[in-house]
């Protein structure tokens, strides 16, 4: 099957063919630091990480890249505030803290999250305040081709055009007359109050770190032309696939294609956009109290259930939480970790666990799992497979089908891989010298106990169950012996 996904600007799903044989270019938007991380953030993430490990499973080399935006309004205003009497509202906040520092540090939560979840590290991670002159000619070239002009109260702000480009609007399928002003300046110099900022001139009272020399005066770039500039950098002026959550369809997404496009860039071949997290059916917001940050969820859950749950919906699908959701997630990956525990010590972990996407894993992927995750990337019926996987290979171990267990054990080993899963470790499939010396000694009990049942001295074999239990080992008898697990918390 064909790979297809939903492009957000055709409002189809189309046939994905990659600009340039065998290689993808994705990029996707990632964080404006001016606080901690919340679960949309992450959920974004996790869903172009799926996306990213499915293209290379299809045998693609894939270039992704992910920005940071260090330099912005709301991260000026952080640090003010923490010049203040009302800076610390929250525990890692710090007292008088450069605007620089401030972005850094929650730079870092991010990276943090990212990693706790199993996200992979993007090719290319470039910060916005390092890719100044970039900005400087695309604004250039948008006002050498009419698009773009100074500001008309001589502020030093730079503005886009809208009413310039006939395609406005499009990707969000909005009239312009329709469209409320841009918030992002003073509208006093603009032509038209959809007009949005490319340049900010500088303000008395601004750091002045937050400042750069420019042809129409000293300020800094407005957040949509940033990943304009740092995208076309990295992957070129026309790529593969832009991603983001669904909220940064307009404005964000929709002035970047505006501006990358009126300046004669193609741009994206695909616009992909996740959905939001909701609580119980309502918008997560903290003036209401209903959120919950990836940090709350870690103290919930381990982090491969929570993985599990951000990352079970269809991308495009709203992710709702509920106070059960983080139990009912936990208790999906126990009966696919309970098998792998199981299955691994009737035929062996390392004999059917991939090394890569591809190596083994192109011939244990079920057919099934395939397809779905072809069609636009459909998750939830790929975890369909998966629990059938599991289930199926749970039948074959009552029945001693050890070649079925195998089989069935590669399966899952292949589908837990591609969906991240695996990169976030189960504490008992870690290949350690500790674990590698209980296996060998809870076998020697199994075996001391099989020999007390076989002369019925139940009372020994009872007694070394009840040791085992106590050490935290399960043990289950079964028509091909006992088999053991370590219990969960």
């Amino acid at each position: 099957m064909t790979l297809r996904f939903y492009d957000t600007a055709s409002a189809e799903v189309r046939d994905f063919v990659p600009l340039e044989q065998g290689k993808a270019s994705v990029y996707y938007c990632g964080a404006t630091v001016q606080g901690m991380p919340h679960v949309g953030h992450v959920r974004s993430a996790i869903a172009f990480d799926q996306l990213t490990r499915w293209l290379e499973f299809r045998g693609l080399r894939v270039t992704v890249v992910r920005n940071v935006t260090d330099i912005d309004d709301k991260i000026l205003a952080k640090s003010e505030q923490s010049f203040g009497p009302d800076w610390a509202d929250e525990p890692t906040a710090r007292k008088d803290e450069e605007w620089w520092a401030l972005a850094y540090r929650y730079e870092q939560e991010f990276e943090n999250a990212y990693e706790s979840l199993g996200v992979q590290r993007p090719t290319y991670e470039p910060r916005a305040t390092g890719h100044i002159p970039e900005m400087h000619a695309l604004i250039q070239r948008l006002i050498d081709r009419g698009h773009a002009y100074p500001a008309l109260d001589d502020s030093g702000d730079v503005y886009f055009d809208v009413r310039s480009w006939s395609k406005y609007g499009s990707l969000t399928r909005q009239n312009i007359d329709d469209m409320q002003g841009a918030p992002d300046a003073d509208p006093r110099g603009k032509r038209d109050p959809r007009d949005f900022a490319l340049w900010k001139g500088y303000k008395d009272g601004e750091p002045v770190t937050a400042k750069w020399e420019s042809p129409w005066g000293a300020g800094r770039p407005g957040w949509h032309l940033e990943c304009s500039a740092m995208v076309t950098k990295y992957l070129g002026t026309r790529f593969d696939i832009h991603g983001g959550g669904l909220d940064l369809r307009f404005p964000h997404h929709e002035n970047e294609m505006a501006q990358s496009q009126a300046a004669g860039d193609e741009f994206a071949n695909f616009w992909m956009h996740n959905g939001m997290v909701t609580y119980e059916g309502e918008k997560m917001s903290k003036s209401i109290g209903n959120t919950v940050s990836p940090a709350e969820m870690l103290d919930l859950a381990s982090p491969r259930v929570v993985r599990y749950y951000l990352g079970q919906a269809h991308y495009r699908s709203v992710l709702d939480y509920r106070p059960t959701s983080l139990q009912e997630a936990a208790a999906a990956v126990e009966r696919i970790d309970g098998f792998i525990a199981k299955a691994a010590a009737k035929v062996g972990q390392q004999a059917t666990e991939p090394k890569s996407y591809t190596e083994g894993a192109q011939a244990a992927m079920p057919a099934a799992f395939v397809a779905a995750m072809d069609d636009d990337l459909n998750v939830p019926q790929a975890l369909g497979v998966l629990h059938e996987t599991v289930r199926a290979g749970n039948t074959a171990l009552a029945a001693g089908d050890l070649d079925a267990v195998k089989d069935a054990l590669s399966s899952v080993h292949a589908m837990t891989n591609v969906l991240g899963l695996d990169s976030v470790k189960r504490p008992e499939a870690v290949q350690s010298r500790e674990h590698a010396a209980l296996e060998v000694l809870v076998e020697a009990q199994l075996e001391a106990r099989a020999a007390a049942r076989a002369n019925k001295d139940w009372a020994a074999s009872d007694a070394i169950r009840d040791t085992l239990s106590a050490a935290g080992v399960v043990v289950e008898d079964g028509a091909d012996g006992a088999t053991w697990s370590l219990k969960r918390d």
